[in-house]
């Protein structure tokens, strides 16, 4: 099913993005049919120029693009400008008018944002409604920190609630705090437009992945002040900390999750076969009950699963309307129809057709298919006349090492 339709006419982003959170987030922005120019660093003589993500991965198309740079970054247009130079922040603000750019973005860290000239006040002073947006490690407050996705895993404490309880703390299989970050972005934005079309006025967002990650700690934050058990607020592997036998169960040929939420889903499963055993009496019945008896439960339900195949063991499940998953493998996800249906692609420049992330939410007439990335510094020649620059004049640019490649 579609979701509303996309009413809101098309803007023009400009971003100075790297890595992933911001990229991620302006690809949100590229899914509505929106106009997003990423601005890459130039002028360094880099034999690797522009965003470092260009050059991780496999080699898909050129040098410049490969496999961990295609996915955030298809259906952008891509300039290099060298912002440290006074000519290369000129173009910028000249950018920003002339191609009535309404949102600028960036994930530098804020102790450069004056010295580039992407500061709120110099750019809002270009373009007074404009709407700004930034990701930092933890907010201009703290402005030369870097802002790494493990890191900030590590000191928001996600690191310390995942894994095996009798292992090490464990990272997420997903850069979570990158797409909460860019999560926000795209959200603060969004609010800024509405805002925007009241009172006709921009606004700053400053997005503090910190800040952000702590903000998902709504189940274990708020414990420590409630006289928590340590237990409550560390790693339990794949169990859940409250919902118990909640966990991932063996079977003979893979791996199942099975949720149980209620102490009526709990008399399901208690009276259906082969898991009638569990119920001991109804000693079990509370949530307070399971939780005493939790060790015993995940031994004697993987006991059971581990006899059936991960089909049969789905079926009984599905007789008893228990919620489960087969814990499925990346490729497999693919075969999902709820997501097989809304995935998106792209096409290789060798004619290749490469299957991407589906949106986040369905909108009505959003694209499906997205051109390839830019090669580094794809469009900036283009972008620039536009912008009102002449030949000579781009030319000059040039020599000075103000534009790339």
């Amino acid at each position: 099913m579609k979701g509303p339709p996309n009413s809101m006419r098309p803007r023009t982003v400009i971003s100075l993005e790297q890595a992933l959170s911001l990229p991620y987030a302006t690809q949100r922005f590229v899914q509505l049919g929106w106009r997003v120019i990423r601005i890459e660093a130039a002028g360094g003589g880099d034999a690797q120029p522009g965003d470092p993500n260009r050059y991780i991965g496999g080699l898909v198309a050129d040098e410049g693009r490969r496999s961990y740079f295609v996915a955030p970054n298809v259906g952008k247009q891509a300039v290099a400008l060298n912002l440290k130079a006074t000519a290369g922040q000129e173009a910028l603000r000249r950018m920003i008018t002339a191609l009535d750019a309404e949102i600028f973005c960036c994930n530098t860290i804020p102790g450069r944002y004056r010295a580039l000239g992407i500061d709120y006040e110099t750019l809002v002073a270009a373009r007074p409604d404009l709407i700004w947006a930034g990701i930092s490690a933890m907010g201009p407050e703290y402005p030369d920190a870097p802002g790494y996705d493990p890191v900030i895993q590590a000191m928001a404490g996600y690191m310390e609630l995942t894994g095996p309880q009798d292992g090490p703390p464990t990272l997420s299989g997903i850069p979570l705090v990158d797409l909460k970050a860019g999560d926000e972005v795209y959200a603060g934005v969004m609010m800024a437009l509405a805002e925007k079309a009241e009172t006709g006025k921009g606004g700053r967002i400053d997005v503090s992945m910190l800040q952000a990650a702590a903000s998902w700690l709504i189940t274990t934050l708020p414990l420590v002040d409630m006289d928590c058990g340590p237990e409550e607020i560390t790693r339990w592997g794949n169990a859940h900390r409250k919902f118990i036998p909640t966990n991932v169960y063996p079977t003979t040929d893979g791996f199942i999750y099975v949720a149980i939420g209620s102490n009526a889903q709990w008399e399901r499963l208690c009276a259906t076969q082969p898991f009638t055993a569990l119920a001991a009496g109804g000693a079990r019945d509370t949530a307070e009950g399971r939780y005493a008896a939790r060790a015993e439960l995940y031994r004697e339900i993987g006991a059971v699963t581990s006899r059936l195949s991960a089909a049969a063991c789905a079926e009984i499940l599905s007789g008893a309307r228990i919620p489960h998953a087969l814990v499925n493998n990346i490729p497999e996800v693919h075969d999902i129809a709820a997501v097989r249906d809304r995935i998106s692609r792209t096409v290789l420049p060798d004619g290749r057709q490469v299957r991407l992330q589906p949106m986040a939410v369905d909108v009505e007439g959003a694209p499906e298919n997205y051109d390839f990335p830019p090669r580094y510094g794809e469009h900036t020649e283009a972008i620039l006349a536009e912008a009102g620059y002449g030949g000579a004049e781009i030319a000059a640019l040039r020599d000075d090492g103000v534009i790339g490649p």
